[in-house]
């Protein structure tokens, strides 16, 4: 029975090894008819789809930087440095100033504080100014010939067949990062067709050029996940002497079990990070330690669960935050008073 069952688990690692070696050994243009052929089957029309599949190119380069992101190990500190500097908060301010009058509508009909969407904005796309210049249809197909996970970038494909089919952007304009990601949301194309809005009303979710949209679009991203407009996103704290180390990997993590409010916090001998006590509010928190226990300490609430549904990284997470906090900061010695 033994070497019945190891035999059946060789030819089940020999087939699927098999199929993967089948699927690399496809050419793009024949991956490419394969595709067309499942389009037209889910309904797709074929005038619809010959321009699209005419305008397909296989994007070596984008394949090369699917396999080759960087492993190299960040400190907290060092991202910070690099994803809000200085420069970042000054023109955060300016499209602040520049859009104040769409970013408070949003705001209101959302429940999103304006600065949480500015920094949004300006970590996606530097305020719009970076957004990719790769075709998105190119792009999807060849990560998905490229077949490590072609699934997911097939489904993208599909999503994006839509976002063309609904005319919402030209074939010519649909271009993003070399994952696909688009617009100045840089929203991959399944998000778009979740929480991408047509603010202006003139028929079309324009993330690549009309700010409104965008701005819409990016509240009701966080709307929809569960932003709390009430409150904010959370804080750096200090461990004070008579805190538990011990217990810190039991303590740490996003887990709901691991939430308690910051009366319980304060109690276990956590601080303001400098040194005064926790605020006496009644909201659940989170505790993180990005980089260990020798790096930042943050206290973080639901709102920063919303933003980890964005992009799964702390690192992520905390430089939004942070640019929300340096942005607010500023408006404040500016009298630009924002809200909670």
């Amino acid at each position: 029975m033994f070497k019945y069952i190891k035999l059946s688990l060789l030819l089940s690692s020999f087939i699927v090894a098999s199929m993967s070696s089948a699927q690399t050994s496809m050419s793009f243009l024949e991956y490419a008819d394969n595709l067309k052929r499942e389009a037209l089957e889910k309904g797709y029309d074929e005038a619809f789809l010959d321009p699209i599949f005419a305008s397909l190119q296989e994007r070596k380069a984008v394949v090369k930087a699917d396999k080759n992101q960087p492993e190299r190990r960040l400190t907290l500190d060092t991202y910070l440095e690099t994803r809000v500097p200085d420069w970042k908060v000054t023109q955060a301010v300016e499209a602040y100033q520049k859009h104040k009058d769409v970013l408070a509508r949003v705001s209101k009909q959302y429940g999103v504080q304006a600065r949480f969407i500015v920094a949004l904005w300006g970590n996606e796309s530097n305020f719009g100014r970076i957004q990719g210049n790769h075709p998105v249809m190119s792009s999807l197909v060849s990560l998905a010939h490229e077949g490590r996970r072609e699934t997911l970038f097939k489904n993208q494909f599909f999503a994006a067949l839509d976002i063309l089919r609904e005319g919402h952007v030209s074939l010519e304009s649909f271009n993003g990062s070399w994952a696909g990601a688009m617009g100045q949301s840089q929203f991959m194309p399944s998000s778009f067709l979740t929480y991408a809005v047509d603010a202006n009303g003139d028929g079309k979710k324009d993330i690549w050029n009309t700010e409104e949209d965008v701005f819409a679009s990016i509240a009701n991203y966080l709307s929809k996940e569960g932003w709390d407009g009430d409150y904010t996103w959370g804080r750096q704290v200090k461990i004070s002497d008579n805190f538990d180390m011990q217990s810190i990997a039991a303590l740490e993590g996003l887990n709901r079990d691991k939430k308690k409010p910051l009366s319980d916090w304060q109690a276990l001998g956590l601080t303001k990070f400098d040194g005064t006590a926790l605020p006496n509010v009644d909201i659940q928190a989170s505790l993180i330690l990005p980089d260990g226990e020798k790096g930042r300490v943050y206290l973080v609430y639901n709102n920063f669960d919303t933003l980890m549904r964005w992009n799964r990284s702390y690192y992520f997470g905390i430089s939004v935050a942070h640019l929300a906090e340096r942005l607010d900061k500023a408006l404040h010695s500016i009298g630009l008073a924002q809200e909670r």
